[in-house]
């Protein structure tokens, strides 16, 4: 059975945008994935299809309302997980990646305006996502962004499952740095240790430079790492 993804948003032709592009849109050809998107504005109230109104409790800008939302949301609710993009979400980690790409689909809910009403959200127990600490115009390219995530990690996908097992992120380090040819460029050379054939060595060099590289650029997973306990291989 393919992995369903349904977008709720305003603009429905930003999709499928760059996931009907490359591997994930030769996956959405085959039909290893679909993608459906509904307009939340075919499910506005009244004449003009009002789909936002003012905060109660006054402040600037607009809020989606809760029963346009919860019709929109129930147009394609069959049991799949539901996500909401937001700033106000938990941070998207790899580890969230994995457990929605196990299942059978999700639902994307796309915010705009200053958000969504929060009794639609906790109707529906939908998950909060936030993709860093920025905010965007919208969820419709965070969505894009986590299905990207998702898609890659669907069985046939990506042509070598190696390159998913050892890339940023599967663990608490980030990758290692990568080289190609030529050589030697720009009066730049690979490292030596990677043209020896000793795969070993290699292993345990690529280790290091992965840990050196988080020290750096990432205290709070070298944190994790550390307390992980894991050792060079």
């Amino acid at each position: 059975m393919s992995f369903r993804a349904s977008v709720l948003t305003l603009f429905p032709d930003i999709f499928p945008g760059p996931v009907g592009k490359s591997l994930a849109g030769r996956a959405l050809e085959r039909g290893t994935w679909t993608l459906d998107t509904v307009n939340i504005r075919d499910f506005g109230a009244g004449r003009h299809r009002s789909v936002d109104d003012t905060p109660f409790g006054g402040g600037a800008g607009m809020v989606l309302r809760p029963d346009v939302v919860d019709a929109a949301i129930r147009s394609v609710a069959d049991g799949r997980r539901i996500v909401a993009l937001t700033p106000r979400g938990v941070p998207l980690t790899q580890k969230k990646v994995r457990d929605l790409a196990a299942g059978s689909g999700v639902i994307l809910l796309c915010g705009r305006y200053e958000g969504i009403d929060q009794r639609a959200l906790d109707a529906h127990e939908a998950e909060e996502i936030n993709l860093g600490d920025y905010v965007l115009s919208g969820g419709e390219i965070a969505a894009l962004a986590l299905l990207d995530a998702i898609i890659r990690l669907l069985p046939g996908v990506m042509g070598n499952s190696e390159s998913a097992r050892v890339e940023s992120f599967v663990g608490e380090l980030l990758e290692y740095p990568h080289y190609t040819r030529p050589a030697t460029w720009e009066n730049r050379h690979v490292p030596q240790i990677l043209l020896s054939g000793d795969h070993a060595q290699i292993a345990a060099w690529r280790f290091a430079q992965a840990e050196a590289t988080t020290r750096v650029r990432r205290p709070d997973l070298w944190a994790r790492h550390i307390a992980s306990g894991v050792i060079a291989p």
